[in-house]
């Protein structure tokens, strides 16, 4: 698959990691995400791809594209033999500048990108896409299309640096002591969080902690999984495999033989860091 990344210009870079376009023939036709301390917009140029979210949930088609808020459970992508996009990884709480309505209304229930911008916007935006020259170009025009649409969101501020702290601690942070240090109560921080993210600080730093544990493993090397439950800060093991379970509906050790997998059937892919074969 071909994949090209960049991060944007101010005032954007504090609300989006990057933006990227990608293009091939997926590793797998379906591909499990857990859960991660962000969110998703995809402008789709390809045939329609299908999601998932959650197994008490149908799949549903996405046509013209995405839109995920911060998730609580896995989402399982299901793609078509060639895939076409751009997209944006958005921070926490990055969507919120753009979005018409609460970012809770949006928790784990993606959307189209035309459910969020319109129709007519969104066929417009994705003709100009498809009429680019190249990958970078589409890339500028994504930027811009982000740049108008960007608007002042009240709350944004206490809630960037609030989710800084969360990310900074990898999530081992009392919740209370946010509160506390930003000056107002938990429940308004609560309700903050739940407008612009999605979800509370408790879900987010739970979120923080689990992607920061995955994401230091070694998955080619022997795992002692005890080791990495205290190291995470954990309460013990039980803990430990009962958010794994949450957050993948997966043990530690089934996720680790599906993770090796990946890495033994596609070395190097550029979506190995990951996702997940679903297949």
């Amino acid at each position: 698959m071909r994949y090209v990344s960049r991060v944007p210009r101010p005032p954007l870079d504090a609300l989006v990691d990057d933006l990227y376009y990608l293009e091939g023939a997926p590793p797998y036709a379906r591909l499990m995400l857990p859960p991660m301390p962000g969110a998703l917009l995809i402008v789709n140029l390809g045939a329609p791809f299908h999601i998932r979210a959650g197994t008490d949930i149908e799949t549903a088609a996405y046509a013209d594209g995405c839109v995920v808020t911060v998730p609580t459970r896995a989402l399982e992508f299901g793609y078509p033999l060639h895939t076409r996009s751009v997209g944006v990884h958005v921070k926490p709480w990055g969507l919120a500048p753009f979005l018409p309505m609460p970012a809770a209304e949006l928790c784990d229930r993606p959307v189209t990108v035309e459910q969020v911008w319109g129709r007519p916007a969104v066929a417009e935006l994705r003709d100009r896409l498809d009429a680019a020259d190249g990958p970078r170009e589409m890339l500028t025009l994504l930027e811009e299309e982000l740049m108008q649409r960007l608007r002042e969101t009240i709350g944004l501020g206490l809630v960037r640096h609030t989710s800084s702290v969360i990310a900074a601690t990898g999530g081992a942070v009392a919740i209370g002591d946010l509160s506390v240090a930003a000056g107002v109560s938990s429940t308004h921080l609560a309700q903050r969080f739940k407008e612009l993210v999605g979800v509370t600080p408790k879900r987010l730093a739970r979120t923080q902690r689990f992607a920061a544990t995955m994401l230091a493993i070694d998955f080619a090397a022997p795992i002692d999984w005890a080791d990495v439950a205290g190291g995470a800060g954990y309460f013990d093991q039980a803990h430990f495999g009962h958010e794994f379970r949450a957050f993948t509906g997966l043990t530690p050790t089934r996720y680790a033989e599906v993770r090796r997998r990946f890495l033994r059937e596609h070395p190097g892919h550029t979506l190995d860091g990951w996702p997940l074969p679903a297949d």
